[in-house]
């Protein structure tokens, strides 16, 4: 029997702990006094933040703000820039399968089920957070001109948690050029075009408008009676807004989809794959890789995509007849649809359920935007991950970190390229593979397959 042969450190490895003992390599330390500082802060902010609450952001608002978002903030990042020189170049993914917070134990039960009643709430009972929106009325104030709502409040939770977790993204992918580029396109396009946009155009008494959401994953702005208001609007801004809107859902996906393929949207635009990508990249291992979750997943995608374009074509053609042909059926579609897949779908199970079923629950199961890019990227696209099959170990990194639950490893094994509807082109597969045996091109659509 040939016995296991321990590899020596490399060099760079060797030279830079030559004075550590194994256990005291920077991967096993305890916590170090900065993350511990850290770690105190966002604890701190945190219950700041459940005792706002209770009403005492009353008379000082702007105060409490401070408090509660500085706080919290101002920790997270202590502890995750402290990461900076804690270990040596590369992603390290060590114990994800073994603690509880990554690993569906306790701890992740427990964030799993803060961020479904977060969102429960938010939905349907917005009257509970009523002291955090008073919180954040000043900020409404400044920005938009108007009284913060639970709307506005969830927007700048969104911001900050993609912001903060970008950060973090940067600290643990910044040996990769891609992934830096992209994370700061996903951060760019929240911050600027989905919080602080919307919030000047009303301040300019303007429509409030999303720039980077558009039909169907922003279903209503195709609604015949939203396109109307917006080109009822004073000034012809209204006009432009229903322009980009169709230009981005019937001209800009089919092309830049071909170029680019879904990335250009999931991975580099898109809110919802932003917060994937940022806050729920620590359970991105807990997709599904079984034959029986890609089964579900194409069956529900593109029952939700078929049902949104019913549901669109029903208010136009509702409109068109002004209700003699489907009478109120259109308006029961709408709110069906803004009810099951909006709310519950998108946003309850969509990110409730990071930290149990992995980060791209919607995009990979829901989105209808993901839906039509994913059959454009799938045939007609000059996208591609190449494989070079000779070189693969077989280790796994690829379809374990694969977020959209694709077994890239056996794409690899083949020797084949991967082109999949589903992918959303992250790179994450190429990033951890030690081979370099996956690497995202563009290329001819003619014999890629």
């Amino acid at each position: 029997m040939q016995l296991l042969q321990i590899q020596p450190l490399p060099d760079y490895l060797r030279d830079q702990y030559a004075d550590l003992q194994v256990d005291e390599l920077p991967e096993y330390r305890e916590l170090t006094g900065v993350k511990k500082v850290g770690l105190g802060l966002l604890g701190i902010g945190s219950l700041l933040l459940l005792i706002a609450l209770t009403g005492f952001t009353s008379e000082h608002p702007w105060l409490w703000f401070f408090l509660t978002f500085g706080l919290t903030s101002i920790g997270g990042l202590m502890y995750i820039l402290a990461q900076l020189k804690e270990s040596p170049p590369g992603i390290k993914n060590n114990h994800n399968f073994t603690r509880s917070l990554t690993a569906r134990g306790a701890a992740g039960w427990l964030i799993g089920v803060v961020f479904t009643a977060f969102y429960i709430i938010l939905y349907w009972f917005p009257s509970v957070f009523q002291n955090w929106i008073q919180m954040v009325d000043p900020v409404s104030r400044l920005l938009r001109g108007d009284p913060a709502d639970h709307w506005f409040l969830y927007g700048t939770f969104y911001t900050f948690a993609m912001l903060i977790m970008g950060v973090r993204m940067f600290v643990r992918y910044r040996h990769n050029r891609y992934q830096l580029i992209r994370t700061a396109s996903v951060m760019f396009f929240q911050l600027g075009f989905a919080y602080l946009i919307p919030a000047f155009l009303r301040l300019m008494n303007q429509p409030e408008f999303y720039f980077s959401y558009f039909w169907p994953l922003k279903y209503h702005y195709l609604f015949p009676n939203d396109v109307r208001w917006l080109m009822s609007q004073p000034g012809g801004l209204g006009v432009f807004m229903v322009f980009w809107g169709a230009m981005l859902t019937f001209v800009a996906t089919p092309v830049l989809t071909y170029f680019y393929g879904k990335r250009w949207y999931c991975s580099w635009v898109c809110g919802c794959g932003g917060l994937a990508e940022t806050l729920g990249d620590p359970w991105r291992h807990l997709s599904s890789k079984s034959r029986l979750s890609w089964k579900v997943e194409r069956n529900l995608i593109y029952s939700v995509l078929g049902f949104i374009i019913i549901t669109t074509a029903a208010l136009w053609i509702n409109s068109a007849t002004e209700g003699r042909v489907l009478g109120n059926l259109s308006q029961t579609f709408a709110r069906a649809y803004g009810f099951f897949i909006g709310a519950i779908f998108s946003g309850v199970i969509g990110v409730g359920f990071y930290p149990l079923l992995g980060n791209r629950v919607w995009c990979r199961f829901g989105c209808p935007q993901a839906a039509i890019l994913g059959i454009l990227q799938k045939h007609f696209s000059r996208f591609r991950i190449t494989t070079n099959g000779a070189q693969c170990i077989s280790c796994g990194n690829c379809s374990t970190y694969c977020e959209m639950g694709i077994d890239v490893r056996m794409y690899a094994q083949e020797q084949q390229n991967i082109i999949r509807a589903s992918c959303v082109g992250c790179g994450i597969c190429a990033a951890v593979c030690p081979r370099g045996v996956l690497k995202l091109e563009n290329g001819p659509v003619d014999g890629r397959y």
